[in-house]
């Protein structure tokens, strides 16, 4: 593969991406930091991969759709994403600082929050959510625009009367961000979020743009 098949690759808090020569990252794809792409995966049109003060990893032959969201995290402790191999990661799906096993299905708009961990073989199906701390079994099948969470897993619909209440109990703001606010008091926890992710995307200011795709 060329130079000119390795996508936007920017320099970010002294790392820059790195991707093996059998990889193919599209010209409008972006690499942000420690990003890692491994052997024949694929990273294609417009997505984005930043790594902020943590890393990314793309193993063998994995497939990064267009428009998909991966992005690491160190605010709340270390929150690397790692992506083994043959995984495939759908169009405008997030993947945020969780770790994805080997041979998963992310389908079109699926999201995996912090710290979640995909067991091999899993399937996340069109627009559903794998909450922050959720551990999902080997083989397991996240149907359509459901909620998973919890360790076992268990899984709600989104009008599901309790949805609130189990969401609540994962603690998003403190697992995401180390923000420790009450539940009710959305002014509050939003503010202390807001402020998290100004100081962490503050350092963008010195990236360095290394190829422009």
């Amino acid at each position: 593969m060329s130079a000119e098949t390795r996508g936007i690759r920017i320099r970010h808090r002294g790392y820059e991406p790195q991707v093996h020569p059998t990889a193919y990252v599209a010209p409008t794809a972006t690499l942000v930091g420690d990003v890692r792409v491994g052997p024949r995966a694929r990273v294609m049109y417009g997505a984005v991969l930043d790594a902020e003060g943590s890393r990314i990893e793309i193993g063998e032959a994995a497939v990064i759709c267009e428009n998909a969201v991966l992005r690491g995290s160190a605010v709340a402790g270390d929150q690397p994403v790692l992506v083994a191999d043959h995984v495939f990661v759908g169009p405008h799906a997030t993947l945020l600082g969780c770790e994805v096993g080997r041979c998963v299905y992310v389908a079109t708009s699926a999201t995996v929050l912090q710290r979640a961990h995909l067991g091999a073989g899993t399937v996340v199906a069109v627009g559903a959510l794998v909450h922050a701390r959720t551990d999902v079994p080997d083989e397991y099948f996240v149907p359509p625009h459901t909620v998973a969470l919890d360790t076992p897993v268990r899984l709600l619909a989104p009008g599901d009367p309790g949805l609130a209440e189990a969401v609540r109990q994962v603690g998003f703001a403190q697992v995401a961000f180390g923000v420790e606010a009450e539940w009710t008091d959305h002014v509050s926890r939003y503010e202390h979020i807001a402020e998290v992710r100004v100081d962490e995307f503050g350092p963008h200011a010195d990236d360095e743009i290394l190829h422009r795709g």
